[in-house]
């Protein structure tokens, strides 16, 4: 009897203990991951935004001063003001499709793919991926034109200051050591996690790739936290924009070149000017890939879903580095990736054209990532009647956006482009 009370009792421990030991599991659990079981969000408004920021602004800025110039004092600034309202407005639409039927308990929309998969569905998905792909593709050739450029201008400083006579300089070779790097960079396991290239270019030049996790968390519910965001990080860029293209063009008026950093025979400053291009290359190195991760993500994660089986897909190769952890070396990968950074390399040594890229890949992606789609979405989840007011305002503001978008390319960047071929030799350019 004894003995049987006896082990009744340290049943009765171990059960309470084992009771225990899943109390403390769960309380770590529920202080480490969120609801959905991803580690615990830790992202503010604030972090936020400062993301936003160092993703938008981008080598685009150094031609405002040019198209200020094109449209003068009174178009110039309206016409900033009013796109930078649009992005600010269908912005907070997007936001409030983060998360599917309600705002704080529904479920989560991890990508922007997922958010249309979640409140459209069907063929529209496929657009959407298209766009945002190609989107990406055209970011990596205009990220590859502007390096160069800068990297010829510091070149070409050191020419003009060292005593020598500045000589015409062809972007190929610059082009291609961009090229190399990014392909070096592009195999580099968890790239987006290096914080410090953020950093060295946020210290810089003020732009990085991102300097913390952009990973919100609740409560508030996030799409409070991404309006507030939202607000913020459109007004300060918005600021810097017309800063950019009112300043440069009050400089330099109609002479105000294409880029900013690049475009003047600039003899007294000349050393501030090779820091800032400088700074503008670190910043393309590590954005080019930022950019280009969701587009390699998609192309092996489809590869090993059709090709389970193959090794060449799913197979990784460990590679020993002394002193360090092993390397896990993908052929699918290095191949992959590999002929993408070529690719756009060759492409832009084919149209090294900056201001004409520049302006037709923000034409394009303009209308339907930043306003038809999250005008979409939100009418969708939101059950809006047909031909209602607020329905009715909305498509409006999305057709009003597409004309300006077909005339913005058509007009504008298609146009220039044209006249660039008219005069130009394949890799033959630079300065």
């Amino acid at each position: 009897m004894g003995s049987e009370t006896g082990a009744g009792k340290n049943y009765l421990y171990n059960n309470q203990d084992f009771d225990l030991s899943i109390d403390v599991f769960s309380q770590v659990s529920s202080k480490l991951l969120d609801d959905d079981g991803r580690p615990k969000r830790t992202g503010t408004a604030w972090t936020a935004s400062a993301h936003i920021i160092t993703a938008v602004i981008a080598a685009g800025v150094l031609s405002l001063a040019r198209a200020t110039a094109q449209l003068g004092w009174i178009a110039g600034p309206v016409v900033l003001f009013m796109f930078s309202f649009i992005t600010y407005y269908t912005s907070t639409l997007l936001a409030a499709c983060y998360r599917s039927c309600d705002p704080v308990n529904g479920k989560r929309n991890y990508t922007y793919m997922d958010a249309v998969r979640s409140n459209l569905g069907g063929f529209e998905v496929k657009i959407c991926g298209w766009v945002q792909y190609l989107n990406l593709f055209g970011v990596a050739i205009g990220y590859t034109i502007a390096s160069s450029i800068s990297m010829m201008w510091v070149v070409l400083m050191a020419q003009t200051h060292g005593g020598k006579d500045p000589c015409h300089m062809n972007s190929n070779p610059y082009m291609i050591a961009f090229g190399i790097v990014e392909i070096f960079c592009s195999q580099i396991p968890d790239f987006n996690q290096l914080w410090w290239l953020s950093i060295v270019a946020a210290v810089t030049i003020g732009l990085g790739i991102g300097i913390a996790k952009d990973t919100l968390k609740a409560p508030p519910s996030e799409s409070k936290t991404m309006k507030k965001a939202t607000l913020l990080s459109v007004g300060v860029t918005t600021f810097f924009y017309m800063l950019c293209g009112c300043t440069g063009y009050a400089a330099f008026r109609d002479l105000s070149p294409g880029n900013l950093l690049t475009g003047f025979g600039f003899y007294n400053s000349f050393w501030l000017l090779d820091i800032a291009n400088a700074a503008i290359v670190i910043h393309l190195v590590g954005a080019y890939q930022v950019y280009c991760q969701p587009l390699f993500a998609f192309v092996e994660k489809t590869a090993s879903e059709k090709f389970p089986d193959s090794k060449f897909t799913t197979k990784d190769i460990k590679i020993s580095i002394p002193g360090f952890r092993p390397y896990n070396l993908n052929l699918f990968r290095l191949v992959c990736r590999t002929c993408f950074v070529m690719i756009t390399t060759l492409i832009s040594m084919l149209l090294p054209f900056f201001n004409d890229i520049v302006r037709l890949l923000g034409a394009l992606g303009f209308w339907p990532l930043t306003v038809y789609f999250p005008v979409e979405m939100y009418i969708s989840q939101k059950k809006m009647p047909k031909w209602s007011t607020t329905w009715l305002c909305l498509q409006v503001l999305s057709i009003a956006c597409l004309v300006i978008t077909i005339a913005a390319a058509a007009a504008g960047s298609i146009a220039g482009i044209v006249l660039d071929l008219k005069s130009y030799t394949s890799f033959s350019t630079g300065y």
